[in-house]
């Protein structure tokens, strides 16, 4: 069950509780089972925040000056038993006995607490370099200055980022590609090195630039940093939107995109998790991140995406499940334009339930690019940030390390909107529709509110197309799981009777057709 704040109804907070273990057929239209959970209202939670210290040290601090008034009024009994010095000092150990074990459980409360709370990396210059970027410009200013707007900062522990080594980029890219991008930092004359670059995939959609490797080295160690603190079990959940960048190549830039830090970021979680699952909901396929581990049985990529002729980057296809020993880890949701909430959500919640079932992850990545949603540039899909605000809690509810990425989204306020309120789901918070005031308040009118409308292109997506992904995954899922426990010498043959199997399916139905 995921538990986060979603809706208000009246005074009361309402949490949505997802449940599919029951296993009922699936339908395209047919919402995810939902109950709702009442909690404290906002009165409630003013008296109760009222009466409750807010400051740890209050706590830790009032605890000791109760041990201290216990051991004085001890220490004045003893005075009256004849002064035995003996029993005055048992007392005055036990005094000290006390102030220390309330400073260790005060100690413990915090770092419990703490781990409660999202890791949120972020720095001035992180900030700053991500501002520069072409294709991006003053986005990364525009989603921290909204979370720090609604105040949700406080709820998180704010952790710098850290620049990503030579050694770790090396950990998946090529050696040449990453001595050209270090060559490129030396360089003023960017135009020198322009047939090299084309070679590299620094063209149109990723121009060179002499600061790249400084802003991709700081982006990358900003998700390894995340990594760390799940590795270290600082939190359970941390998050890095200047992060996210799946389309890069091990030998080359491509889609906006120089350093996969989220390669980078799943092969250190690797370290310790044996078996991590990365989840895509950007509009384009994640497919640098698919490639890197297409025939890893360890990595399981989830991508739902649109697929389209002429639609980058044009991978993603149904039947695009990963090779070798990888077969059947790579998952694909391939939709057409005009997607809507009310199709995205129980598709793909219901294929991570499967996946998730049948993979049984230890840690989780999730990219949650925000180019599918209404207004933005790329013009696809119809959706709202609620649609992947449902799947991130349905992520959350196997309370997993997870790792949170950012990702595409070229309409800087509505990502902005999008990424506040994932951020208050993290924080498990429930914020105003009404924009605070800050620096940059008036980009986000004529309405000047959180949600957004949803859009209203023309749905490509039958119930009869969705239907089929639907059951075209699960059978993927199903061969997979028999090959699993199947000896490697029988293989061959079983394979060729599934595909003959399927082959008299087929012609069965079309015996069975009308003309």
């Amino acid at each position: 069950m995921v538990r986060s704040f979603t809706a208000n109804d009246g005074d009361k907070f309402i949490m949505d509780v997802f449940d599919l273990s029951s296993q009922e057929e699936f339908s395209p239209l047919k919402p995810l089972t939902k109950r709702a959970r009442r909690v404290l209202t906002p009165t409630q939670d003013q008296s109760l925040t009222a009466s409750t210290p807010t400051d740890e040290n209050d706590n830790c601090r009032q605890s000791q000056a109760d041990s201290k008034n216990s051991g004085s009024s001890r220490t004045e009994h003893a005075d009256k038993q004849d002064s035995d010095g003996a029993l005055m000092l048992a007392q005055c150990s036990g005094c000290d006995v006390s102030v220390s074990s309330s400073k260790e459980a005060c100690d413990s409360d915090r770092q419990t607490e703490d781990a409660k709370r999202p890791i949120y990396v972020y720095s001035q210059e992180l900030i700053r370099r991500c501002d520069a970027m072409p294709k991006i410009i003053n986005r990364a200013s525009m989603v921290h200055g909204l979370i720090e707007a609604y105040g949700l900062l406080q709820y998180m522990q704010v952790v710098p980022p850290r620049l990503a080594t030579t050694e770790e980029m090396l950990g998946f890219h090529a050696k040449d590609y990453i001595d050209f991008l270090t060559l490129l930092s030396h360089q003023s004359d960017e135009e020198k090195f322009e047939d090299e670059s084309e070679q590299y995939g620094l063209t149109y959609d990723c121009p060179v630039n002499r600061h790249v490797f400084a802003y991709a080295g700081l982006t990358s160690g900003a998700s390894l940093r995340a990594a760390e603190c799940l590795l270290k079990g600082q939190g359970r959940v941390a998050v890095n939107w200047c992060g996210g960048w799946h389309h890069a190549k091990r030998d080359m830039a491509s889609g906006f995109c120089y350093i996969n830090d989220i390669v980078l970021a799943i092969l250190k979680l690797r370290e310790r998790y044996d078996r991590v699952m990365y989840i895509d909901l950007d509009v384009h396929h994640g497919d640098g991140v698919e490639e890197a581990f297409s025939a890893s049985s360890r990595v399981m990529t989830v991508s739902v995406h649109k697929h389209s002729p002429g639609f980058f980057p044009g991978s993603g296809g149904l039947h695009s499940v990963g090779v070798g020993k990888g077969r059947g880890y790579s998952v694909n949701i391939p939709l057409l334009d005009g997607t809507r909430d009310e199709e995205f959500v129980p598709l793909v919640c219901r294929v991570l339930h499967k996946a998730h079932e049948k993979f049984s992850p230890l840690a989780v990545v999730c990219q949650c690019g925000a180019d599918g949603l209404s207004g933005d540039p790329m013009d696809s899909f119809n959706l709202t940030p609620k649609a992947l605000g449902h799947c991130l809690q349905f992520v959350l509810q196997w309370k997993l390390p997870t790792l949170v990425l950012g990702g595409g989204g070229y309409h800087s306020p509505n990502t902005a909107r999008c990424w506040t309120h994932l951020t208050a789901i993290l924080c498990g918070r429930k914020i105003p529709p009404e924009i605070p005031d800050h620096k940059f308040f008036m980009r986000y009118g004529p309405d000047y509110e959180l949600p957004i409308t949803p859009g209203n292109r023309k749905n490509m997506n039958s119930r009869e197309s969705l239907q089929r992904i639907h059951n075209t995954i699960i059978d993927h899922n199903a061969v997979t799981d028999l090959l699993t426990f199947v000896d490697t010498s029988c293989k061959p043959r079983l394979e060729l009777w599934l595909n003959g199997k399927r082959l008299i399916e087929n012609l069965n139905k079309l015996k069975t057709s009308p003309s």
